[in-house]
């Protein structure tokens, strides 16, 4: 197989994250034969220090020449700390979103048994817990109306939701829910918010269409405690673009860290891959960040972009292997792991590359 890949390493911890996801994938074209070209552009801050906008034309011509798009993350605390900028890095992921029609985000809640004690929650509890999260991703107070009173002191962002954006990515979780347990749920606020009975009708009407599947109603406060008080409940999870950056971020603690969790942001053509973490500044270039959410970010490449699920599987066992032999980076680490084998982002990298390459004589190549 022959593939054109963009690797799109952004803010802070980006660069040296998106480094060892690009290794893994360099690795396993190795191992199965295949040809993946890679390219590089800028997005977000990077892209502002050096053109004035966070998502230059250059980059998004690479874009929608490529087959998908490895992201690394965007962000600085020079816009956190100054709301009155007008160019900020996060304009740029939601024009790309926009551009290449990516409305469906997928989060699997990837749980290794290994990493139990590495979250605040009970292991019994946790034990088990499979879930995959779909966050609309073009809607939404996100890219509704934004309005700002001439005084600075009243705000408003519009809310909105048309049904066709409900509809297509029902379909989608639908779809994923027939392959898994044939159990969904979807979140919404249809007590309180008009966009909420659209969507809640919508998903009631898709409904019909997959009587194979058993659909629940939540309402976004009573799954945000239900998420922590009994995560088993859920498989598949349909949600708004809102509503679903808050639950796969509350879902971080589920699988011990933000470091471990991938997503991929599909539409009908290129596909973007990223770990859900931030730009996380405050530890870039110390050697701290977890490289593993963007490996399993290029395994999800693998697995939905291009239909390669053997070699998906393959980079997820290896990091399964890692862990099970007891390394860890610091985030991922608890009071029993061995200090010798608390590894920096380098190392960890360094290490699923070496478990991955003795592959290569026990893998037969296609």
């Amino acid at each position: 197989m022959k593939k054109n890949i963009l690797v799109i390493p952004g803010d802070g911890i980006g660069p040296e994250v998106t480094t060892w996801g690009k290794a893994a994938l360099e690795k396993i074209a190795e191992i199965f034969n295949h040809e993946f070209i890679f390219d590089e552009a800028l997005m977000g801050h990077a892209a502002i220090e050096v053109t004035g906008e966070p998502l230059p034309d250059e980059t998004l011509e690479k874009a929608r020449k490529s087959d998908a798009i490895l992201f690394g993350a965007i962000g600085h605390a020079k816009y956190d700390n100054d709301p009155s900028l007008k160019v900020r890095p996060e304009q740029g992921l939601l024009k790309i979103r926009k551009e290449l029609g990516l409305f469906a985000n997928l989060r699997p809640i990837l749980l290794f048994d290994e990493l139990l004690q590495a979250s605040s929650i009970k292991p019994e509890i946790l034990r088990g817990t499979d879930i995959l999260f779909f966050r609309e991703l073009t809607g939404d107070v996100y890219f509704g109306e934004k309005t700002r009173s001439e005084d600075r002191n009243t705000a408003s962002d519009l809310m909105i939701y048309h049904r066709y954006e409900v509809e297509r990515i029902a379909h989608k979780a639908y779809q994923a829910a027939q392959q898994r347990s044939k159990r969904l749920c979807s979140v919404d606020k249809a007590n309180v918010l008009e966009s909420s009975r659209l969507w809640r009708e919508t998903v009631q009407e898709i409904a019909k269409q997959y009587p194979d599947v058993e659909t629940e109603h939540m309402f976004i406060d009573n799954a945000a405690m239900q998420l922590i008080k009994n995560p088993k409940k859920f498989d598949v999870v349909l949600t708004a673009n809102l509503f679903g950056d808050i639950l796969t971020d509350e879902a971080s603690q589920i699988a011990g860290s933000m470091g471990m969790l991938a997503s991929a942001s599909v539409g009908e053509s290129t596909g973007f891959f990223e770990p859900i973490h931030g730009s996380a500044h405050d530890i870039t270039g110390k050697d701290l960040a977890n490289p593993l959410a963007s490996i399993l970010s290029a395994a999800l490449m693998l697995e939905i972009g291009f239909g390669l699920k053997e070699e998906a599987k393959l980079l997820v066992d290896t990091i399964d292997e890692v862990l099970k032999d007891g390394f860890r980076t610091n985030d991922i680490a608890d009071e029993n792991t061995n200090r010798f084998k608390v590894l920096g982002t380098a190392e960890m990298g360094k290490l699923v590359l070496k478990y991955l390459s003795q592959k290569l004589t026990t893998t037969p190549q296609l």
